[in-house]
């Protein structure tokens, strides 16, 4: 591919690695380009859709032109796989942050996991993770939630299309989530744990699909960069 045709605007699907912030998969892409075809400093880059630091998968990184079509790609359907593991709960809702409560989990049975499934499909209140990116007066939740302060979150509206128990193995439980823009995993997560008279957080999380685009044409920002060579 030339340079022109990244300025004019490309779609590129990336497997985002494990431990990588969004931010850092996006930065990765722009200095390959900028250094392979030597593009000019204003060159328009940008992602459809954060993924936490701790999960992987689909990350879609637009160039160009292209960058003018994230809002529309950011509000399609999302599709992800991971794992829920209740019995403890920690304040980010996943593994970034310890285990602060431990819960029951004797009485979880497999006909509870799949009649709890079932709360959660729909249109949904959910509250966002007091441990995410969105801003409350002027500060992100997470610099708030780091700060020790305490802050009131507001429920969301969200979509959950598809919420699919693909195996269980206690503490673990996997899954398959097909949801609208917006939903927050770990919060389903968090959730869930309530919904079975425990806790929960998420252990594992993937994503597979925005749209009609899927994580299986996607490569490793390692893999891309080979591509260009």
């Amino acid at each position: 591919m030339s340079a022109e045709e990244y300025l004019e605007g490309q779609v590129i699907l990336i497997d985002k690695p494990l431990t990588w912030s969004s931010f850092q998969a996006v930065n990765k892409l722009k200095y390959i380009l900028k250094r392979k075809y030597d593009l000019p400093k204003k060159f328009k880059i940008g992602h459809a859709g954060t993924l936490d630091p701790l999960a992987t998968g689909l990350l879609i990184i637009c160039t160009g032109k292209f960058t003018k079509k994230i809002t529309e790609i950011q509000a399609q359907t999302k599709e992800y796989t991971g794992t829920i593991t209740v019995g403890a709960t920690t304040p980010s809702y996943d593994l970034e942050t310890e285990v602060n409560a431990t819960f029951p989990t004797k009485h979880i049975t497999e006909a509870l996991i799949l009649e709890a499934t079932k709360q959660f499909l729909g249109e949904i209140d959910q509250k966002p993770p007091v441990f995410s990116a969105i801003k409350k007066e002027g500060k992100r939740l997470y610099e708030h939630a780091r700060a020790g302060e305490e802050v009131e979150i507001t429920a969301r509206k969200t979509t959950i299309y598809e919420f699919e128990i693909t195996k269980i193995n206690l503490p673990e439980i996997s899954f398959r989530v097909q949801c609208s823009k917006g939903t927050y995993i770990r919060s389903l997560a968090f959730d869930f744990g309530i919904a079975l008279n425990s806790g929960a957080h998420l252990s594992d999380l993937r994503r597979t699909k925005i749209g009609d685009y899927s994580v299986a044409n996607g490569v490793t920002p390692e893999d891309f960069e080979k591509q260009l060579q």
